[in-house]
């Protein structure tokens, strides 16, 4: 009983404490509350308005840096819209413009071009000489940027970076397009350098306003906050705040902090939170012994809670095990039978928890029948070893099918009933799982299947022609590659022969495209037909055709294989009911190893195939040391004849036209004449050729004109008097539908200029664009005048239709009068035609005066020939104007 009474007492002395304590204790937490209350407002009103201070001077460098970046852009966007419009610029262009944009108040450092991904221009040039020249795609620094221009199509701005020249800039790379028939083109690129001092200061980032503040700035090459910091230093740890600075390509984030950190409160605020401290301290000190004091007992008391609660966590924790894992706990007792099944037991099998005992047969009636024998076998076999494990399917009783796995151990305690203790758990999941598995492996290996079939076709199709089914160019290549080293079909040799259908345009314009897509299939039938089974045919594209084989033969094997395939393509064939005819030009070139080069093979039968054309086609040539002699003599007369073009090498010869009767200068015709760099003065018979191949005749024409022009006026003012120039006038020029307004540009004086222009122009009525442009040209006040007539086929309606100024007889028939009466009776009718038509007769290859006393009686107007003078250099004729030598010879 006393000791019953003892403890009731501390029990109550316990409760007086608790009750006089707590009351203390909640008025020290309701001033401290309230004090770190009124603390925390003050200190974040405080520090809200300090950093909507700083937002608002970085908000104005912000402002400033999107302007000025945003002004540099616009002022090369342009330039770059001026490039677009005038792709050709020069240097000196370039320089203008760029020069206008650095006068502007702007914070552009230089300003260079790339057509073609190659500096050619640069501003300023001084001090950038160097980058002249510079290929981006050989500059592997700057590369990736340019490459995000070309995959973008838009403006690029990177930086900053270190610059060659020193100090550090933005570098704006601006994509440049140009318009070609209505196809948008890329041209080549234009780069802008910004200066990062002068950017900085201009946008104010060292003004004394900001000094107090320590600013950084981030997003290199434009990438925002994730870019690299490039400027000030990291401020992640002091809360600063921050603007994005918006450019025409990715941003900046600018961050912001007071050098000397956030304002953290008033001299009040400290004096308020120092009282606080000391009230509450004032409240609890009282209680702090009295707590000292029942420290221990709580210790011990704390000590008995802590175990009670490991014991209770344990038991949760294999509550939370057993329904987390959905696992079904189960007893048997060996010598009963009688089993004992949890909840979770009863719920996988289908029963309810509250149904009694369980036995044996209660698991027998609901495992699948066809499940029943193996399961139980292995059940038995299992206890005897101690360890039981069996996969099974159960049927609920409402038909629902499940897969169980049991595992069970075999448990002998001294003394005890021996006892099996196991656990089940619901594996259906897992095993539709796994069928899924399979059948996704079942349909992935389908799909593989077909993809590698697809693969296939794809690669029969990239390696052959869609139309005829021969391989393509592509497989041509491959093929050449590979057989290179041992030649073809390992025989040391290969033969390339390239053909082209003769006559194909002819039927693809005629009859349509599915006549001309007929004829290639059949071309390619015939092909693998006459060719050997070990040869290699392929189509290269459009009418082109390329067969591979050995030189095993020699050169007759191969000249019989090109003769039955020019022989089989000559025969008829039939497209609905049209007879369809073409014929091959073939090119022949071999190599031997180990000197096989495939490309120059190609090109080599490329050039016999050439040559095969040009001498008739439907035949066939083989390449030769001669012919690659004479293709690189003609590439060179080629080259020399461009360059000679841009040096103004071609220039005007001329030779006198005297009157029959007078003998009066009455005119000089303009013959181009070449100064060729070694060879000096050259006829156009050693260049008019390979100029018509290269279609620079209309070029040489227009430089003898302009040269005739100055050379006219020269004479005016020399006091020389010749009437009029007449210049030669190509076909190809006469289909030029600029020529009339060139000629206008030109101011030609009215009368004084005459084209001459072989009999074969005019015969051609049907293009209009000729007959247009001779009625412009009579219009302009220019002669016309037929070279060489008698040698073509001109009639006299066709005459009549173009009615020109003179007639000029051909020194073939000029040359025999003097011995055949016939042949002057034919230039005497020339001339009666001309007479009765108003048109002038000329005369040329006057070569005795015995020629000018019969031209003159039968009426001819103009004498031309060496009779009189040869043609001359301008200096020549000069002086043979002013000795009027040839008034002496007559």
């Amino acid at each position: 009983m006393g000791s019953m009474g003892f403890g009731g007492a501390n029990q109550k002395n316990r409760e007086w404490r608790r009750a006089s304590f707590l009351p203390a204790l909640f008025a020290f937490l309701v001033v401290i509350t309230a004090g770190l209350v009124l603390d925390r407002q003050a200190d974040t009103i405080n520090q809200e308005r300090v950093r909507a201070e700083v937002l608002g001077r970085i908000s104005v460098i912000r402002a400033k840096l999107e302007g000025h970046v945003a002004s540099n852009v616009q002022l090369v966007r342009g330039l770059v819209s001026v490039i677009s419009t005038e792709p050709d610029m020069n240097q000196a262009r370039f320089e203008a413009l760029v020069d206008n944009l650095f006068e502007a108040d702007s914070q552009l450092r230089s300003v260079a071009a790339a057509p073609d991904l190659v500096i050619r221009m640069t501003y300023p040039l001084k001090g950038n000489e160097k980058a002249i020249g510079l290929d981006y795609r050989q500059t592997p620094n700057q590369w990736d940027a340019v490459q995000q221009v070309l995959f973008t199509g838009k403006m690029v701005l990177a930086g900053p970076v270190d610059l060659v020249q020193g100090g550090q800039g933005f570098v704006g790379r601006f994509p440049v397009y140009t318009t070609e028939d209505g196809w948008r083109k890329f041209w080549g690129v234009v780069s802008a350098v910004i200066d990062t001092d002068r950017l900085y200061k201009d946008s104010g980032l060292y003004d004394a306003s900001v000094a107090d503040l320590d600013i950084s700035i981030t997003g290199q090459d434009s990438l925002g906050r994730h870019g690299k910091l490039f400027y000030g230093e990291s401020l992640g740890g002091r809360q600063p705040v921050l603007a994005n600075v918006t450019l025409p390509s990715g941003s900046w984030q600018i961050a912001a902090v007071p050098r000397d950190g956030w304002y953290s409160g008033t001299t009040g605020q400290w004096l308020m939170r120092a009282a606080i401290i000391f009230a509450g301290c004032l409240i609890l000190l009282p209680f702090i012994i009295a707590g000292r004091m029942i420290s221990q007992r709580h210790d011990y008391i704390g000590l008995l809670r802590m175990r009670e609660a490991a014991l209770t966590q344990q038991t949760q924790r294999l509550n939370l095990a057993l329904e987390t894992s959905k696992v079904g706990l189960w007893e048997l007792d060996l010598a009963s039978g009688e089993e004992v099944w949890d909840a979770r037991t009863n719920e996988i099998y289908g029963m309810s928890g509250d149904a009694g005992g369980r036995t044996h047969d209660h698991w027998q009636k609901v495992v699948h029948p066809e499940d029943q024998a193996r399961a139980e076998a292995e059940f038995r076999q299992s206890i005897v070893n101690g360890r039981y494990e069996s996969d099974y399917r159960v049927i609920l009783p409402d038909g629902t099918l499940r897969h169980i796995r049991s595992i069970a151990v075999l448990a002998e305690a001294s003394g005890e009933v021996q006892r099996v203790m196991g656990i089940n758990w619901d594996v259906t999941a897992d095993v539709a799982l796994n069928e899924d598995l399979r059948r996704a492996k079942a349909l992935t290996e389908a799909r593989n299947s077909e993809l590698e079939a697809a693969r296939v076709r794809i690669e029969h199709n990239a390696l052959h022609d869609s139309l005829t089914g021969l391989p393509n160019r592509r497989y041509l290549d491959e093929m050449l590659r590979g057989n290179a080293a041992g030649g073809f079909d390992a025989s040391g040799t290969i033969a390339l022969l390239h053909i082209d259908l003769d006559r194909f345009k002819q039927i693809n314009d005629t009859l349509g495209h599915a006549a001309g897509d007929a004829m290639l299939i059949h071309a390619s039938k015939v092909l693998r037909d006459t060719c050997r089974d070990t040869d290699f045919v392929a189509r290269i594209g459009g009418d082109e055709f390329v067969v591979v084989s050995s030189n095993s033969h020699g050169e007759e094997g191969l000249a019989r294989l090109a003769g039955r395939l020019v022989e089989a393509m000559r025969k008829p064939v039939m497209h609905e009911g049209h007879e369809c005819r073409f014929g091959v030009s073939v090119g022949i070139a071999t190599g031997m190893v180990p000197a096989i080069d495939v490309e120059q093979l190609l090109i080599n039968a490329d050039i016999a195939l050439y040559r095969a054309k040009d001498r008739g086609r439907n035949r066939f040539e083989f390449f030769s040391a001669a012919l690659q002699a004479e293709v690189i003599n003609t590439k060179r007369v080629a080259d020399e004849i461009l360059n000679s073009l841009e040096n103004h090498d071609f220039i005007a010869y001329y030779q006198p036209q005297f009157c029959a009767k007078t003998l009066d200068v009455v005119g000089v015709e303009a013959l181009a004449r070449w100064r060729h760099p070694t060879l000096g003065l050259c006829a156009p018979d050693s260049f008019m050729e390979i100029a018509e191949e290269l279609s620079v005749v209309a070029a040489i024409d227009h430089a003898i004109l302009q040269q005739g022009l100055q050379d006219l006026e020269r004479w005016d003012r020399l006091g020389l008097h010749v009437p009029r120039v007449s210049v030669n006038v190509s076909q190809r020029r006469l289909h030029d539908e600029n020529l009339v307004t060139a000629l206008r540009e030109m101011d030609l004086p009215e009368g004084r200029i005459a084209f001459e222009l072989v009999e074969s122009i005019y015969l051609d009525e049907s293009d209009g664009v000729i007959a247009w442009n001779i009625d412009q040209i009579k219009a302009l006040g220019i002669d016309v005048e037929i070279d060489d007539f008698g040698t073509g086929y001109a009639s006299i309606v066709s005459l009549q239709k173009l009615h020109p100024r003179r007639l000029k007889v051909d020194r073939q028939l000029v040359d025999p009068i003097i011995r055949e009466p016939g042949q002057r009776r034919l230039v005497a009718s020339i001339v009666d035609i001309g007479k009765a038509m108003g048109i002038e007769i000329v005369a040329e290859g006057v070569e005795s005066m015995e020629h000018a006393k019969i031209l003159r009686d039968l009426g001819c107007d103009i004498l031309q020939g060496y009779a009189f003078a040869k043609p001359m250099s301008r200096d020549a004729l000069e002086a043979f104007l002013a000795e009027q030598s040839w008034r002496h010879a007559s």
